[in-house]
């Protein structure tokens, strides 16, 4: 099978052609497995795919058109009312989100316990430290005033949790830069919950040039340099 081992990016499929050379054309939607309401997802064109398969082959087809270069996963879930973002929101939203990364890795460093995995050596010792402390605030539904005075008591607690989310992201090319699509795992899953976060990755982009450097990231969580 020629195209057994041959790649093509999201919305194309392999195709072999007359002369059995492998080659790439656009997923036809119609084509796609069917989905559970689960795996539904909501484009940027505020329309509900059956899953991103769907999505993905739409895109490949409105390929060289505007409508194709303006369509994106907008997030995991059917289309639904998503309320404004408020300037009040955004201000909060870097003090929940710093608090639920933190959590994240706490989480990681637990289940590695029983069953090493989630986490390299390197980022268990970091993890560690952060476990271990006695003035960990620990999960939980916390007021606003709270977690800002847990930032600035124990800042050293949010740095490293920050600097990780960043490298997760960071995979397409590993270069210390996020585009639209190394964010689109974390944005998409968190827009349902967390309406805030489009906006505020659109003002992390400082010089707007459509790409978050670690120094931008930072900036925006209030780590310093």
């Amino acid at each position: 099978d020629p195209c057994r081992n041959f790649h093509c990016k999201r919305g194309k499929v392999c195709h072999a052609d007359k002369q059995g050379k492998p080659g790439c054309i656009c997923q036809d939607p119609a084509a796609c497995p069917s989905t559970k309401d689960y795996e539904h997802v909501c484009g940027t064109d505020n329309k509900t795919y059956d899953g991103t398969c769907q999505l993905f082959g739409t895109k490949c087809q409105l390929e060289g058109t505007k409508k194709g270069r303006q369509l994106h996963l907008d997030y995991i879930g059917s289309c639904k009312y998503i309320p404004h973002c408020t300037d009040y929101e955004v201000d909060q939203f870097p003090l929940r989100m710093r608090d639920w990364l933190k959590n994240i890795l706490m989480q990681y460093y637990e289940r590695d316990l029983d069953t090493s995995g989630f986490l390299t050596e390197k980022q268990r010792t970091k993890v560690k430290k952060i476990y271990q402390n006695d003035k960990r605030l620990v999960a939980g539904d916390h007021a606003v005033e709270l977690l800002l005075h847990d930032f600035e008591k124990n800042y050293h607690m949010y740095v490293y949790p920050v600097h990780w989310q960043f490298h997760q992201l960071d995979q397409h090319p590993v270069d210390r830069l996020l585009t639209h699509s190394e964010l689109a795992p974390l944005r998409a899953s968190l827009v349902p919950m967390e309406h805030c976060i489009t906006r505020f990755f659109q003002e992390c982009d400082g010089d707007q040039d459509k790409l978050i450097a670690l120094k931008e990231w930072c900036h925006c969580f209030g780590i310093k340099e």
